[in-house]
């Protein structure tokens, strides 16, 4: 039976309905209604809310409810997420499963709670220090976002690392019908949880290591299961076929807008095709190779000055031109401004 829910409160939803045992955070627009949700219905399922004093109280907080074994979340926006970066980097430093929400405001600094995709960077490349990454996926939808929620605890706990649900406050402030599937996620072995279980000598779970030779060996221990990650878990939808001149490349909330652009082209003649990241780390770099020889040019579309296009470009390796456009600050553009320009590219205006 669908539902109709906002995009925060489906999220929240959903997290329970996975296993979640306990929600750490802070409020901050555009989504409050994360923490809000949260600090009722958690009660009721039997797991624990903590409003805590600070995003950087949050996030540790994480890290040591995780450490324990349990299946956890935080959720937080923009300059708040900038703020856990540095418990993000102990978090995959000490191998810890867990789910961070980010619900994109637009920037830099507090700027506005207005949607913007410029979070894509802090995402994707990491504020956090060291080498390390974090799958991160970009749903364009509410029930997409529900269904990587429950997807998102089993990547986290099968890889032992934080995940990450990124949408913009768009998605998290619109209401759609949802429909909650059963809970579907393998029970994983947590013997590596702190805290003595069934006789053993309990463990620690940190992320110093002074020894070079050990820390070395240890990163590249980790880097072999992002290998993983990137061979099981990466996801694209692609809409791409021969006869296309103009392949429009965008993610979440822009993907749904470019897909009315696409159909305005095809109405003035100009055939293009869509190439959704949903994993924008692991980025679908294969997507873009191979494409047929009738592409001509790859437009990017996001909301924001231009982050996800150099990922493109790399994908791309020079193959093909690779144009953007974009609108930032909260404007939000519309499916005919998409085609006019993909228009003038083509046309060679």
């Amino acid at each position: 039976m669908k539902i109709l829910m906002k995009g925060n409160e489906a999220i929240c939803e959903a997290a329970i309905r996975a296993g979640c045992v306990g929600f750490f955070g802070y409020p901050i627009t555009p989504q409050n209604e994360v923490p809000e949700y949260m600090s009722t219905k958690m009660a009721e399922s039997g797991g624990t809310f903590v409003q805590a004093e600070s995003e950087v109280a949050a996030i540790n907080m994480v890290y040591g409810a995780s450490a324990a074994g349990a299946r956890v979340m935080t959720s937080s926006s923009s300059p708040g997420i900038a703020l856990k970066q540095e418990g993000i980097s102990y978090l995959a430093a000490a191998d810890l499963p867990c789910l961070i929400v980010s619900v994109s405001r637009s920037g830099p600094g507090l700027a506005g709670i207005l949607p913007s995709q410029s979070d894509y960077f802090q995402a994707t490349k990491g504020g956090g220090n060291g080498d390390y990454y974090m799958p991160v996926f970009a749903p364009n939808s509410v029930q997409e976002a529900t269904d990587f929620v429950q997807k998102s605890f089993e990547v986290a706990e099968r890889y032992r690392t934080p995940v990450m649900v990124l949408i913009d406050g768009l998605l998290g402030q619109m209401m759609e019908p949802v429909e909650f599937s059963a809970p579907n996620i393998p029970q994983f072995d947590k013997s590596w949880a702190v805290g003595p279980r069934n006789g053993r000598e309990r463990n620690i779970r940190n992320s110093l290591d002074l020894s070079p030779e050990s820390l070395e060996q240890t990163n590249i221990r980790r880097f072999k299961r992002y290998d993983e990650i990137i061979a099981n878990e990466t996801r694209v939808e692609s809409t791409v076929q021969d006869g296309d001149e103009v392949v429009v490349v965008a993610y979440g909330t822009s993907a749904r807008i470019a897909v009315n652009a696409i159909e305005e082209l095809g109405a003035a003649g100009i055939k293009a095709g869509l190439i959704r990241p949903i994993t924008l780390w692991p980025f679908p770099n294969a997507a873009f190779q191979n494409l047929p020889a009738s592409v001509k040019h790859v437009v990017v579309v996001e909301l924001s000055q231009g982050q996800m296009v150099f990922d493109v470009k790399l994908a791309v390796a020079g193959k093909l031109p690779v144009h953007f456009y974009g609108r930032n600050g909260g404007m939000i553009f519309e499916s005919p401004e998409i085609a006019r320009e993909v228009t003038k590219i083509v046309r060679g205006e």
